[in-house]
């Protein structure tokens, strides 16, 4: 009434209102006899001309057929006055109405649309109406959703459409049983967060609207059948879309999008996806062949073109964006500041005033290598190495850092670190997490220095500064372990650190043979400052699980000591005085070093607790070895975590064939081994990775351990097949290498370098069949590149060919193939699908040939497809050449040697100080 009776004082206001009512009700029993209820407890109210009027003297005489109504219709094209004062006046609370529908759209223009209610809010007493299921407010003038809405816990359907919203409120999420939305042509920029709760909601209709973005929290709407976001201006879509598994219908025709989640692929129940009328000019391949997408409208394949600005735009100053291609490895930073992208996937923020002059910042992904990373006994690497130079700038503002990484198995009393090199030490900077997706994570950080950076997985570390005062300690993943610093302990503050460490009960008793042997949490500390406290210091260990202080044999009970980076143990219970309650050991001690308790019946513990402390770090893994159907000269190695093996197989059965995995082989993080093929079968490619005939691995539990290699034999295959096998070392290979069966017996040994054997065959060649490598292939031997970046060879592009598997559409796409062309190769391998990327990869090559750039292409194109995996073998390959190339111009004196890697001297690297 307020918005209505606008310029009125409150006295003046209600005067009018109760006006408006008497003047109604006075008509109606001048008029014609109100019309009955219909069957079913319902009425419809807009079917007859003044329905105000009619419901307002249904209301002042209060039959008892009125309380009984279930279903209420009631048009709004009314008096605006007159429309609130009727709505005001209904006893809502006394009503056991199930649907109530107020909705304009029965009056159209002169040119035939339908004309809007003037409803504009609604009264507060709705909120009574317990049992509303279904409540209909389209073709009005709502500019804000009335707060008596969310408060409607039953309501089931709501319809909101050809409104005037700007916006929904976060209270939306209070609508637990809410199954149908529809907030269609009205004028919505931003979604709440608060949508995705509504885990019951089936069907959303959010088209003809002005949304740019979709929150990412839309993935929970777990129940969603249909989505309906066409004719809006999205540029992109959360990628936890792909986590709608009931959704059927997705509709976004009409929208601005550059790219889709390639997850949309995969929802299993998807039978129509509406891609019309966007702005694609690539898709994932997964989606550029379902039956199910439409894709009319799209300038699919066509090359991008600068956007114009129109006419008369006033140039609004924001920061420089940078996007980075991989064949470029610097940018230039200005005093203005910049946002970059890097072709790995690595963001970084310059902020304004981060640099008083222009500075040309360079980059490099490295992979992970022992000598080149630091982890710590129970840490875990997430990444690979990103080195910034140049190294130690200094920044009159902080910059910051995303970096992708491996999302970890579980982070349950383990947290992720950003690990930089610094002084000569590796540090562990503040880091803070962002998802993108359910498996695509960020750790972000503020970067003071540029140096190397990795992400690190390791157990929760609290740290305090200990004043003179004292101070007290406390584990925040493990309760009960506590270090109590008391007044004077030192002089001037020191910092201290303390992680925790469980070891599996079932694990210690399998290795000790008793069942009843049980240990505490591991406890490890650490400080800054003189080695020694002026005071004793009291440490709080919780006891081993199924251990009290009243009922424990204290002949039983070990404090065992140790002290990096020494590997021993010692046994120092008579050398404290152990305080037992009933849950907790209490000591004192005078410096800080690692603190195991235990309880068993062994007398010398020292040695088992090694082997304890080993087995805490080890990963149980197997080895594989993959042969390609179609072509058997490609094999694939691969080694992983046990309980990912048989997951691994069935992805990889379609395409590979092999043996049985090998048996359980034990490594720690970061472990470096070999495999080698014998028996007549070799490497065909000049690998980075090779060394006299051997694939070096480093082996990372979060990381792909995975290699794929062309082999070759000097035996004639056209006579008989070739069976050999392929030996994974963790040294050398023997000078007499072992048959399998032999090596089989031998694999018990503690100190056997041997770890695993599996078979290879290569079978017997027929020439009528082609099937020797590059077969169909009327190609001159090729050679991409220059010496100066590398070559890469015919065996190389074979190899490449071969990894691409179903992605290839979209690398040809990516490296400006037309697509009637791609369309031409698959009508003529139609069953084929080697042979469908082999044609294209190396048609393109041809045509590339004597090209110095043709390398970075196909690099590019590899990463713009999502497929870093095969873009870093490239790399490597690259690498290799590069090497040899300034290896040679190095012997002659012209250039000079490459700058040290952290912890290394200018001729050969060596190991950083290990955590």
């Amino acid at each position: 009434m307020a918005a209505v009776l606008e310029g009125l004082e409150p006295e003046e206001a209600a005067a009018a209102a109760e006006d408006t009512i008497r003047r109604a009700a006075e008509a109606v029993d001048a008029g014609p006899r109100a019309p009955p209820l219909l069957p079913g407890h319902q009425l419809n109210l807009d079917l007859y001309p003044r329905g105000c009027h009619r419901l307002l003297h249904l209301c002042a005489q209060q039959p008892q057929q009125l309380l009984q109504v279930e279903f209420l219709r009631l048009s709004t094209h009314e008096d605006p006055r007159l429309l609130e004062a009727t709505l005001a006046q209904v006893p809502w609370s006394l009503l056991h109405l199930r649907s109530l529908v107020l909705k304009g759209g029965q009056i159209r223009g002169p040119l035939g649309a339908c004309l809007r209610g003037t409803l504009t809010t609604l009264p507060t007493g709705l909120s009574g109406l317990a049992h509303l299921a279904h409540l209909d407010l389209s073709f009005n003038r709502l500019e804000t959703l009335p707060t008596c809405i969310p408060q409607l816990h039953s309501l089931d359907a709501l319809l909101l459409s050809h409104n005037c919203l700007s916006e929904l409120p976060e209270a939306l999420g209070a609508l637990p049983a809410l199954t149908f939305l529809t907030v269609t042509h009205n004028c919505l920029q931003r979604l709440p967060t608060a949508l995705g709760t509504l885990s019951t909601l089936q069907r959303l209709d959010l088209s003809e609207n002005l949304l740019d973005t979709v929150p990412p929290e839309i993935g929970g709407l777990s129940s969603l059948c249909e989505l309906n976001l066409a004719s809006n201006r999205l540029q992109s879509l959360p990628a936890s879309l792909a986590g709608l598994r009931s959704l059927q219908l997705l509709l976004l025709h009409s929208n601005l999008l550059t790219s889709v989640p390639a997850g949309l692929a995969h929802l299993p129940m998807l039978t129509r996806l509406d891609l019309r009328d966007n702005q694609l000019r690539d898709l994932p391949p997964e989606l550029l062949d379902a039956p199910f997408v439409r894709l009319q409208g799209n300038p699919l394949g066509e090359a991008s073109a600068d956007p114009l600005s129109p006419p008369d735009t006033p140039e609004v100053p924001e920061m420089p964006r940078l996007f980075l291609t991989s064949d470029l490895d610097s940018f230039p930073v200005t005093p203005h500041g910049c946002s970059v992208t890097l072709a790995c996937g690595v963001r970084l923020q310059f902020p304004a005033g981060a640099t008083t002059t222009p500075v040309t910042i360079h980059y490099r992904l490295w992979l992970p290598e022992p000598g080149l990373i630091s982890l710590g006994p129970h840490d875990f690497l997430l990444s690979g190495v990103l080195e910034l130079k140049p190294h130690g700038v200094a920044f009159q503002q902080d910059v910051s850092l995303w970096l992708l990484f491996v999302p970890p198995r579980t982070r349950r009393c383990r947290e992720v670190v950003v690990r930089t090199w610094s002084n000569s030490i590796w540090s562990d900077l503040e880091t803070h997490l962002e998802e993108e997706a359910p498996k695509r994570l960020w750790a972000r950080c503020q970067v003071p220095h540029f140096s190397w950076f990795l992400v690190v997985l390791r157990p929760v570390s609290n740290a305090c500064l200990v004043p003179p005062e004292g101070t007290l300690l406390c584990s925040s993943g493990h309760p009960g372990v506590k270090v109590i610093f008391p007044h004077g302990a030192t002089e001037e503050p020191r910092h201290v650190s303390m992680q925790v460490v469980r070891m599996p009960g079932r694990e210690l008793q399998a290795l000790l043979g008793e069942p009843e042997a049980a240990v505490s949490p591991l406890l490890c500390l650490s400080q800054s400052g003189p080695p020694s406290f002026l005071r004793p210091v009291t440490v709080q260990l919780p006891l081993p699980p199924g251990v009290t202080g009243f009922s424990l044999d204290r002949s039983r009970l070990h404090l065992l000591y140790r002290a990096p980076p020494e590997a021993t143990w010692d046994d120092i219970t008579a050398q404290v005085a152990l305080e037992l309650t009933h849950l907790y050991a209490r000591f004192q001690v005078t410096h800080f070093s690692w603190y195991w308790l235990w309880y068993t019946t062994k007398t010398c513990v020292g040695g088992l607790a090694r082997k304890a402390w080993e087995r805490l770090r080890l990963h149980r893994v197997n080895l594989i070895a993959l042969q390609r159907r179609r072509d058997p000269e490609q094999v694939l190695l691969q080694c992983l975590p046990r309980n990912k093996v048989d997951a691994t197989l069935r992805r990889l059965l379609e395409r590979y064939r092999g043996p049985e995995p090998s048996d359980t082989v034990e490594m720690f993080e970061g472990e470096k081994f070999f495999a080698a093929f014998e028996c007549g079968i070799d490497v065909d490619a000049d690998r980075p990775d090779c060394v006299d005939g051997r694939i070096c691995f480093v082996f990372y539990s979060h990381l792909k351990n995975v290699k794929e290699v062309y082999v070759t034999t000097a035996l004639d295959r056209e006579t008989q097949a070739v069976r050999g096998q392929v030996s994974f070392y963790r040294g050398s290979v023997p000078v007499e290498v072992p048959q399998e069966a032999e090596a089989a017996r031998q694999r018990k040994g503690a100190d056997a370098l041997w770890m695993a054997t599996l078979p290879i065959k290569l079978p017997r060649l027929q020439r009528s069949e082609g099937r020797g490598q590059g077969a169909g292939l009327s190609l001159v031997p090729l050679n991409l590149g220059d010496a100066d970046t590398g070559f890469l060879t015919q065996s190389n592009l074979l190899s490449i060919a071969g990894r691409l598997g179903p992605d290839w559409p979209a690398v040809a796409l990516h490296l400006g193939m037309p697509y009637r062309e791609l369309q031409r190769i698959r009508h003529e391998f139609r069953d084929d699908l080697d042979g469908q990327i082999r044609h294209m990869l190396f048609s393109w090559a041809e045509r590339q040939a004597g090209n110095p750039g043709a390398v970075g292409l196909l690099v590019q194109a590899l990463e713009q497809s999502d497929r870093q995996d095969v873009a870093e073998e490239v790399h490597a390959i690259l690498e290799l050449g590069r090497h040899k190339y300034q290896d040679s111009i190095r012997r002659t004196g012209l250039a000079p040697e490459d700058p040290a890697l952290p912890g290394t001297s200018s001729s050969q690297i060596s190991e950083p100080a290990q955590a």
